[in-house]
């Protein structure tokens, strides 16, 4: 061996235990079931950030939309237990458990919960031409016209899609579903008097509404909202009516206890920072950050609750 591979050799050896005090860990992926762009994703690249300062690695963002955040969802599932591979999910995680007739994966024993990032009340939103002005007027007029008046619905399955059939549920009234490819074709038609209603999240209507618009009936949330304090919640009206959506992250069953505590603690951490609610808050959302037991029960009680509404809606996957 010459003098300059020996050298070589020399330095690699004096290069690796430093190489490994610095770390080498793989990146966190963070997987989306929607699309670039859109308020999931928009969630899961605020935390990413902020919970790789946390954990002192990298975290990426990785997009896999489709089946109503299934095929994320299924990677995740499927995915070592090893805090690689995350998932930053929303209400359909819950909805899907009982609107498709089978899943490759169990909503709620194939995951852990790491911790609720936000949540976010929908608006019920009219073209202004239509004659109603409050929840009562609707519902009368909805109940005098059955099947005349038409919502919106930004995706089959969705939060604001259950949102109208909890309403239509607990109203007793017939507003039929004109499905939509995404919430921006949807609004756009309730802008142009195409058709009158839709439940749409507050980011993506409150300009509308601010603007004349669009005029908003009520809020899905169990209190009004401070930024439209004449909103009645439709709960003022259909008692017990709440609908809101939320975003959350999972990582794969069987997390080790420690892991669990590492990563729900840099990601409450990350949704904690002023730079990450600032951005939630943006989006017309609320931080949340709750513990992994408390984001657990909730997602049980989720999938309990949307089951009946799904039932009563007939609703089937696209």
């Amino acid at each position: 061996m010459n003098r300059l591979s020996r050298r070589a050799l020399l330095l690699a050896a004096a290069a690796a235990p430093l190489a490994r005090a610095q770390g080498t860990q793989p990146p966190v992926r963070i997987l989306v079931g929607a699309p670039p762009g859109g308020t999931t994703d928009t969630m899961a690249r605020a935390v990413a950030v902020e919970m790789g300062r946390a954990l002192g690695r990298t975290v990426l963002v990785e997009n896999k939309p489709g089946a109503g955040g299934n095929i994320a969802a299924d990677a995740v599932a499927k995915s070592a237990p090893d805090g690689t591979t995350l998932l930053m999910s929303f209400t359909s995680h819950a909805i899907n458990a009982s609107l498709y007739p089978s899943l490759p994966f169990d909503p709620e024993k194939d995951f852990t919960p790491l911790t609720m990032v936000s949540t976010s009340p929908a608006l019920l939103v009219a073209n202004p031409a239509v004659p109603a002005n409050n929840l009562r007027e609707l519902i009368a007029l909805a109940k005098a016209r059955p099947g005349k008046l038409n919502f919106a619905i930004g995706g089959v399955g969705s939060s604001v899609h259950m949102a109208g059939e909890a309403f239509k549920m607990m109203s007793g009234s017939y507003i039929v579903n004109i499905p939509y490819k995404g919430t921006a074709p949807a609004i756009q038609d309730v802008l142009a008097g195409q058709v009158e209603l839709m439940f749409a999240n507050v980011g993506n209507a409150q300009a509308h509404v601010k603007a004349g618009k669009l005029k908003a009936l009520g809020v899905t949330s169990p209190q009004r909202l401070p930024a439209f304090p004449d909103v009645p919640a439709i709960g003022e009206v259909l008692p017990g009516y709440q609908s809101t959506a939320w975003f959350g992250l999972f990582g794969p069953a069987k997390l080790p206890p420690e892991l669990t505590k590492r990563l729900s603690d840099a990601a409450r951490q990350a949704v904690g920072s002023p730079e990450v609610r600032k951005r939630i808050e943006f989006e017309g959302a609320t931080p949340v950050g709750n513990t992994p037991d408390e984001f657990a029960r909730f997602v049980h009680e989720e999938i309990v609750r949307w089951a009946k509404v799904v039932k009563y809606s007939g609703a089937k996957p696209e």
